[in-house]
């Protein structure tokens, strides 16, 4: 299986997240589709261990990549306002 579909359609769901979600992401465009990458794998691999198709390889499909990419940036901000208010 290639690699290359996922990172596709993570940049799309990233680009999507970049749409829907309006506060600022971290790092702008770019860090919006690196978290669309990384929510694809992520999405991508739990819908799959369901037996859900929004996950079949290759690539997953654009819903599935984006509900693992909102869900990891949800993630992610929750522990950056941690840190933010622990180092404050």
């Amino acid at each position: 299986m290639s690699i290359l579909p996922w990172i596709i359609v993570g940049m799309i769901a990233g680009w999507l997240t970049e749409i829907v979600v309006p506060e600022d992401g971290p790092g702008g465009i770019l860090g919006h589709l690196i978290v669309g990458v990384v929510g694809a794998f992520a999405g991508g691999w739990i819908f799959y261990s369901f037996g859900n198709p929004l996950g079949h390889p290759p690539g997953g499909s654009i819903v599935g990549a984006f509900i693992g990419a909102v869900m990891f940036l949800w993630i992610l901000r929750v522990l950056t306002r941690r840190w933010a208010r622990v180092q404050a």
